[in-house]
């Protein structure tokens, strides 16, 4: 059997930035910025000492810093805390003040209200805005001074909130961190970062961060927020072609931010709430299916109430994650698909909000990440508007018919990115066609059987010997073909493992 390296079909190498923008523009993204939006943003300066402070608070002697992944340069906040002596700790959240760049109704807005976010398709990243903002004037980076939007809470003791304020400021990053080495310091694994270790008094101002996201992470889990594992396989690229698959692991420094940022976002809600204006809810509906997840659990020797009960879903998955930890991202992945797809919703002042199951909350909408989210410079616009006293930018159907169109954005994002992580699937296993490989059973209907491989950690079809498999089940299968064009992987049953 010929061999051909990783990326190359027929001894061409394929060329995976292509098949990117093929998907864009299949799942109904622009993916790239017309000339009116480039001469636009051409057109502007971007010296953020020049802008009118609209009352805005200098904040820049906090130590600020930002997380987030090696190579991001969109970067959307930022965290500052204190401990009181009654033992809360005070978070700061500065969110980079977009709209102050991007005006409501120009060329620039109207690219990122289409496209609803920035699309991550593994080799080519399609920012929802040019990079001239997000990768610059609207990032905060560090060496720069910042226009920001800061949202301030406490975090008590036994890990609830106290919600504050929202105010316009100026801030400083001190220090652009990167989640794994973080995350791996503040576990013991990894020592502590040279951005860290560089700035004095940062190595305090982080742990002291970790403490508050623990608290509101025990509190959250008490309440029976969701601990739901996914295995979702990003490629690495060396000279556009595809060399591995990877798994980005949860660790301590991403469940900090996560957790920094669903209590801001809880913040901004209750903020336009009190000031009594339509808003945006992220919404995570309570299960329509939830006999199909209560069917799963009892396979699996567990009962569950015959009502949507989210603690008591919560302890199932806690228990099954330790019981069979090989198995579990499949279980996260059916009960995600039982519960149903996120979506956005216009509330009106007044009315009781739908809620987050998921997160166990039920205040919750999407506001920290303005770069890379259009729903986001949304809830950032509103805000403004009660801070200016003056009226909402947004009608009531123009928010309505942005929660419809955002949440289908969103829906045919994840399809780009599952199309994505497909095709360099294919391109990575394309020399190892007739290879035997073990994985798990993730699906098996009408539509067709499909099996996880354990290594490396890429789903495909089976396509001969499918007949009475089972969801769960440990086999070996051989590799029949790939297609890296459509996405396909296909295989053969061989036996059980």
């Amino acid at each position: 059997m010929s061999r051909q390296p990783p990326g190359r079909l027929g001894g061409v190498q394929i060329d995976m930035k292509a098949i990117a923008w093929d998907a864009m523009k299949k799942y109904g993204f622009k993916p790239q910025f017309e000339n009116a939006v480039m001469r636009e943003v051409s057109a502007i300066d971007g010296d953020n000492r020049a802008l009118p402070r609209h009352n805005a608070q200098d904040l820049r002697a906090l130590l600020w810093s930002s997380i987030d992944n090696f190579d991001s340069m969109d970067l959307d906040q930022m965290e500052y805390c204190v401990k009181e002596k009654n033992g809360e700790i005070h978070v700061q959240v500065a969110i980079a003040d977009v709209d102050l760049w991007v005006p409501k109704g120009s060329r620039t807005d109207r690219h990122a209200a289409h496209n609803g976010a920035s699309q991550y398709l593994d080799i080519v990243t399609f920012p929802m805005l040019p990079s001239k903002f997000s990768a610059g004037i609207t990032s905060l980076l560090p060496g720069k001074d910042c226009a920001a939007m800061v949202v301030d809470y406490w975090v008590l003791p036994d890990g609830t909130i106290r919600y504050g304020t929202i105010c316009r400021a100026y801030v400083t990053n001190y220090a652009k961190l990167v989640y794994e080495q973080v995350g791996a310091w503040l576990e013991g694994t990894g020592p502590e970062p040279e951005g860290v270790r560089a700035v004095p008094g940062l190595a305090e101002q982080i742990r002291l961060q970790h403490e508050a996201a623990v608290r509101l992470r025990q509190q959250r889990t008490g309440q029976g927020a969701l601990d739901l594992q996914t295995i979702e396989a990003q490629a690495i690229y060396e000279k556009g072609v595809v060399k591995d698959l990877t798994v980005v692991e949860m660790n301590a420094a991403r469940s900090l931010i996560e957790e920094f940022m669903v209590a801001a976002n809880r913040t901004m809600m209750a903020f336009l709430s009190d000031a009594g204006i339509p808003r945006i809810e992220r919404v995570v509906r309570v299960p329509k299916n939830w006999e199909g997840i209560v069917l799963v659990a009892a396979a699996l020797g567990e009962k569950l109430p015959a009502q949507p009960d989210v603690q008591a879903l919560a302890r199932f998955l806690i228990a099954q994650k330790k019981a069979d930890p090989e198995r579990f991202p499949d279980l996260s992945l059916t009960v995600i698909k039982l519960m149903g797809p996120g979506e956005y919703a216009m509330l009106q002042p007044g009315s009781y909000p739908i809620g987050h199951f998921a997160l166990a909350v039920t205040d919750y909408t999407h506001g920290t990440a303005p770069n890379r989210r259009y729903v986001d410079l949304i809830i950032q616009r509103l805000i403004k508007s009660v801070l200016d006293k003056k009226p909402s930018p947004y009608s009531v159907q123009e928010l309505e018919d942005l929660c419809l169109w955002l949440t289908e954005q969103e829906k045919q994002s994840k399809k780009a990115e599952r199309f994505m992580r497909k095709a360099a699937a294919a391109v990575l296993l394309r020399d190892q066609v007739g290879k035997t490989f073990t994985g798990l059973v993730t699906g098996a209907s009408e539509k067709g059987t499909y099996v996880r491989l354990t290594t490396p950690p890429v789903e495909g079809r089976v396509m001969e010997g499918q007949k009475g498999l089972r969801v769960g089940q440990k086999i070996s299968v051989r590799l029949l073909a790939t297609d890296p064009y459509r996405g396909y992987i296909d295989f053969a049953y061989t036996g059980n493992a």
